[in-house]
This record gives C-alpha cells, sequence and structure tokens, in this order.
C-alpha cells in the first residue's frame, strides 16, 4: 500500500501538462492547452488541459480528471499504478511492503498479465546477458544484424533458451501461475496436456505500448533455422491486455520523435525501426506487416498528422504500401510514400547512410501519396476499360478525405495530370461521397433497429429501462450543485447573517447549500454527494481551505474523479464574453439551483399522491387526506415559482 504522505508527493510533483503530452500533441490556446481527445474519434482538438487547476477534460466525450485519473482511463489501469506511473516519471521513492501470496493471487487478471510480461522481459534479457548461449547465439545474432548495445538495450532485445520449458520452469519457480503463462502467450499447452514455451530457441522483440508497459513478444528464429520455415517469427496472440491491431511496435521509443518531428515514418518490420533509431531516424513504427487498422491510425494521429510510408522497391514492398491507404486518407492523414532502391529495405538502408543523408534522400524521393498511386496505376496502361478502372480508384481514394479543400486541390492535379476534364472528376467523386453517405445512413438505420429491439426485449424481461424523467432532472440538477461545492465550495456568499439566537455569521456555499437542505431534512439522492458536501461543511471553517484543491487531490478515488470531472466548465467562452466571477454571480447562481432542486422534489412528490390517488380505490378518509397533501404541495410549488422568478406551468 503507498501511505498519504506519499500520494501527496506524487501529486504535488505532478504536472498535468508534462503527463498528457506522453500521450496527446498539446498546442496552447490562451491560459490553457488543446489537443485531439484520445478517448474518442477526435477529428477536431476538444480535449481541454488547464495548467492552474491540474485537470484535463474533453468537452465532446465529458473523459478527463486530474493526471491520475487521465493515466487510469487512458491505460487502463489501476489507481495504485497510475500513482507507480507518476512516481517513475518524477523519481519519487514509494516504498511499499511485498505483497503476501493471498494479495498476488487477489490481483485483478490484467496486473497480474502485465506482471508476468514484465518478468519474462527481464528473464529474456538476463539469460542473453549471462547465460554462455545467450551471449554466444542471441547477442552474437543482433551483433552480426549491425545492432549496437546501447539500441540492444535501447529497445530490450533478449534471447530465449532453445529448452522447450525452461521459460515456464524458472516461471513457476519463481511462484507465477500457469495461467497466466498461457493467457499472456508466453506459453501453450499441447494436446496432451504439456506446458510448451512458445519463443524457445529464438531472440525476442517486446512490444512495449505507448506508456511503456509489455503487451507482448514477437520471437524470431535465427538464420541458419529458416531455410525452407515460412513461419520466421511467432508473435503473441490477441489477449487481455494485447490486441494486434491496436498496437505499433517502436511507438514508446518514437512517441517523443514523432511530437518534435511533426511526422512519422511508417515500416514494415522490427529491424527496420531499430536499424533507423541506430542511424539516427527516431520517429518510426512498425506494424509488423499487416494492412493498418483505425485503432493504429489514431494513435498515430494524436501525435502527429504526417506519415511516410517507407518500404522496399519490390512488389511486396509496393503492395504493402498500398494497404490501409484509404483508411489513412478518411480519418485525415497527410500520405507521403518513399519506395527504396530496389534490393534495399529500411533496414539495409540505414546500415548504408548517415542520418543525414537518409533524411535527404526521403526528401528528395517521397512522393505525395495520389501523385505515387497515379504513376503507379497508369504506368503503361493503355487499355481504355483498365484506365478508367484505375482512374476510379484514384478518384474514390481522394474522396474519402475529410477536408473539402485538399479533395478539390487534389482533383485539379489529378485532371492536370490525367488530362481529364475536372467537372467528370468531380461528378465521379461526387457519386462516390453519396454512396458512401448511403451506406453510413443505412448502417445507422440498422444500428438503431438493433437497438430498439434490444430495448423492447429487455423491456419485456422486466429489465430496468432507466429513470423517469423527472428523476434524470433532478439528478442534474444536484450533480449541478455539486459541481459548485467542488468548485467554490469554501468561498462566502452570504455575510452578517444573524441567527436565531442573535449572532452574525457567514456562509459559504458549502454551508448554505446544508443549511438549506437541513430546513426540511432534505439529501441528495447520490450518496457520494451527500459525503462531498459533508466534508466541505467539515473543512470550511479551516484556515487555507480551498474546496476544488481539496477534493482534486482526495485520496477517495471516486471523489477525486469527479471532481476533475466537473472542475472545467463544459462552455468555453472567448474572454469578452465570459461572466465575471463574483460574490454576488455565484450567490445567484447557487440559490437558484437549490430552489431547481426542491422544485423538482415537489413535482415528484405531486406526481406520488397523484399515483396514490389513483390506488386508494374508495377509501374516503385516504383520499382526503391525499387531497389536502396535494392542496398543500400545490402552495409550496406556487411559491418557489415565484421565488424562482418562473411561469406557473399548470
Amino acid at each position: 500500500m503507498i501511505d498519504r504522505a506519499t500520494v501527496e508527493r506524487i501529486l504535488d510533483a505532478t504536472e498535468i501538462v508534462d503527463v498528457v503530452s506522453e500521450f496527446v500533441t498539446l498546442r496552447k490556446r490562451g491560459v490553457n492547452y488543446v489537443g485531439l481527445c484520445p478517448f474518442h474519434d477526435d477529428k477536431t482538438p476538444s480535449f481541454y488541459v488547464s495548467p492552474t487547476k491540474g485537470v484535463c477534460k474533453c468537452f465532446a466525450c465529458g473523459k478527463g480528471g486530474n493526471a491520475v485519473h487521465f493515466l487510469m482511463e487512458h491505460e487502463q489501469i489501476t489507481y495504485p499504478e497510475a500513482l507507480r506511473w507518476l512516481a517513475r516519471k518524477y523519481n519519487i521513492e514509494i516504498k511499499e511492503r511485498e505483497l503476501s501470496d493471498e494479495e498476488k493471487r487477489e490481483a485483478g487478471e490484467r496486473e497480474s498479465m502485465f506482471i508476468v510480461n514484465e518478468w519474462a522481459l527481464e528473464y529474456f534479457q538476463s539469460v542473453m546477458a549471462n547465460d554462455p548461449d545467450g551471449r554466444a547465439i542471441g547477442k552474437q545474432y543482433f551483433r552480426s544484424r549491425g545492432f549496437r548495445d546501447d539500441i540492444i538495450s535501447k529497445f530490450q532485445l533478449g534471447y530465449a533458451l532453445p529448452r522447450r520449458d525452461a521459460l515456464s520452469t524458472a516461471a513457476k519457480a519463481k511462484g507465477y501461475k500457469e495461467e497466466f503463462l498461457v493467457k499472456t502467450g508466453l506459453c501453450y499447452r499441447k494436446d496432451n496436456g504439456e506446458l510448451v514455451d512458445r519463443y524457445a530457441g529464438r531472440v525476442i522483440f517486446p512490444w512495449i505500448n505507448v506508456s511503456g508497459k509489455v503487451v507482448a513478444f514477437g520471437g524470431r528464429l535465427l538464420d541458419s533455422r529458416t531455410k525452407g520455415v515460412q513461419q520466421k517469427y511467432v508473435n503473441s496472440s490477441d489477449s487481455e491486455i494485447y490486441h494486434k491491431d491496436h498496437e505499433l511496435y517502436g511507438i514508446y521509443q518514437a512517441k517523443k520523435s514523432i511530437v518534435k518531428e511533426d511526422r512519422v515514418f511508417m515500416v514494415e518490420g522490427y529491424t527496420d525501426v531499430i536499424s533507423m533509431h541506430q542511424c539516427g531516424i527516431e520517429n518510426v513504427v512498425a506494424n509488423s506487416g499487416t494492412a493498418l487498422s483505425l485503432h493504429q491510425i489514431r494513435l498515430l494521429r494524436r501525435f502527429t498528422p504526417n506519415i511516410v510510408l517507407l518500404y522496399d522497391g519490390d512488389e511486396a514492398g509496393i503492395h504493402a504500401a498500398m494497404r490501409g491507404t484509404d483508411m489513412l486518407l478518411s480519418e485525415g492523414m497527410n500520405i507521403k510514400v518513399l519506395i527504396l532502391p530496389d534490393g534495399d529495405d529500411p533496414d539495409s538502408f540505414s546500415r548504408k547512410h548517415t542520418a543525414e543523408e537518409f533524411r535527404a534522400y526521403i526528401d528528395d524521393h517521397q512522393t505525395d501519396f495520389i501523385e505515387f498511386k497515379t504513376k503507379l496505376m497508369l504506368n503503361g496502361v493503355t487499355d481504355p476499360v483498365k484506365r478508367s478502372e484505375a482512374i476510379s480508384s484514384i478518384v474514390k481514394s481522394v474522396s474519402v478525405i475529410p477536408d473539402q479543400i485538399t479533395r478539390d486541390t487534389y482533383l485539379h492535379e489529378c485532371s492536370v495530370r490525367l488530362q481529364m476534364s475536372e467537372r467528370t472528376l468531380i461528378a465521379t467523386m461526387n457519386r462516390f461521397i453519396s454512396g458512401e453517405r448511403e451506406e453510413k445512413a443505412k448502417e445507422a438505420e440498422r444500428e438503431e433497429r438493433r437497438m430498439a429491439r434490444d430495448a423492447a426485449e429487455a423491456t419485456t424481461g422486466n429489465a430496468p429501462i432507466g429513470l423517469h424523467t423527472d428523476d434524470e432532472q433532478t439528478r442534474q440538477v444536484e450533480r449541478m450543485i455539486i459541481q459548485e461545492v467542488l468548485r467554490h465550495g469554501d468561498e462566502i456568499i452570504f455575510e452578517g447573517l444573524e441567527t436565531d439566537d442573535g449572532q452574525t455569521v457567514n456562509l459559504s456555499v458549502a454551508q448554505y447549500i446544508d443549511y438549506d437542505l437541513a430546513q426540511d431534512g432534505l439529501k441528495f439522492t447520490d450518496e457520494l454527494y451527500n459525503r462531498i458536501l459533508a466534508e466541505a461543511v467539515e473543512h470550511s471553517t479551516e484556515e487555507g481551505f480551498r474546496a476544488e484543491n481539496y477534493f482534486l487531490h482526495h485520496p477517495d478515488i471516486d471523489i477525486s474523479a469527479l471532481a476533475g470531472q466537473l472542475a472545467l466548465s463544459p462552455y468555453r467562452l472567448s474572454r469578452s464574453l465570459e461572466m465575471k466571477h463574483t460574490a454576488d454571480n455565484l450567490r445567484q447562481r447557487v440559490t437558484h439551483l437549490v430552489l431547481d432542486l426542491r422544485m423538482n422534489i415537489v413535482k415528484k412528490h405531486l406526481k406520488d399522491i397523484q399515483a396514490q390517488m389513483r390506488t386508494a380505490g374508495s377509501d374516503m378518509d385516504r383520499i382526503r387526506q391525499l387531497m389536502e397533501e396535494y392542496k398543500e404541495a400545490q402552495q409550496l410549488r406556487d411559491v418557489l415559482a415565484r421565488r424562482i422568478g418562473s411561469d406557473l406551468v399548470v
């Protein structure tokens, strides 16, 4: 367990902009920073980071919080894991007791898999560094590829002994369960139940995700064993912590350079990435020979919209350059293509050239994707039908580009290059766009019907169908009230109020809300809100108490998460339009919200009475009692309506 004092040191040292910048490219906007939200498909920057408040928030999907909540949501890690991540970043020592065997067993599955992978990473490195076979075979293989020791260390490369149970035996001796050796893909079971090491006799390439966690491994047979073998590489299978179409090899080592250079090079294999790093070009990742997925594209787009597809010049390399390009274009990526000279791939080319020479070659020979596709598909084509099909394919690629100006620019260039009427190309493009819209509309309609069907089935099966409208309105008002408590709970809004015994008092936001609701024994429907209000009242008299800072750094993760979500206003007005924050404005807002809450409660009470009258039957005494209650509730509603200043709606 991490003690409270250490948690406070970690939180005090944490800079929200510094943390979020590890994962999102931020641009300064006024006093805040803004970038593309990492939690949804964000086309325009809607993710705001406030360094003064120490929080971040997406104004489209609503996710955010302080640095701890951001890490928990982004990396899907626990609260203690997020604190440890920050402690490592800011070099804060955490003294923790060793977990007992029982506590280890109770650890979550994901955490257990990460722990096993981290151990395996160290095991593979240790074998290559210390075992005679590891040095003679594994280390020698990497050196034969020209990799320096510092690069081997940077990518944490390793070696697996050829004995088929070497890793599993060592893991079990350390107390790791067979269950997680299998789930991570480090081992597999044969039909007879025997546990076998997946990577035995292979050199190891760890897959490290964007936050530095080991999610998978790739193992390569050594050159002497690859003759006649189709599967030189074996990779981890999909698991709870690893999905191949979500990850990019080298992203952890490349992310800072990608942001700095504002472009990323996409290559095919592990050694391409490693050799380019050794050459001095670090903004490079690999998709391991598969077509790019939306997840991978959106991961890259958080760092840069500019991508260069860097492949060798054979047929396979050209085919690889063509895969997934329409998807890249549709996500707003700017694509360049560079085909290396025949006989070279990024690995071999980078070993022959310095970084300056490589960059100069890239700048001189990279081609805009549309130009590349045009040359590739129309070179030497004279058959009218094939030429027409090629032009349609090119126009279809242009049609998926989201920016209209970019589309029009490309079409104009295509018109000149193809010597075709621009009007014809525009008409063809519009048909593609129209067809795509129709298909999306049909898909949306199918999804709507499916949701309606599911809702109908849930209703038939007596499943909960959600809150009543009045209940939802009440919850919304309660949330707005507690937002004022979290942000301004310590601020005085009433001065010199006289009490029943003749004394005068000042009331803060939290104290006023608590006093007003207590008059009629009212409480929030959400118990978390009641806890927050009680704590705000309790600390209101303490010197130096600031509600927002207190709750953002609260040890209860539910409270601090809520404070983070509500810390930033959902309205981003220009400075000239922003309402000046004053005690009068705050008082009017808080008192109005409390009146709204009371009004919602009274309206719900009126509906409850009406429901009881319908079920009272012929019990006249009960009906008269209910009618009296109804009359009193109506009178209270009228008073509240006048105080709110709204027209009474009967």
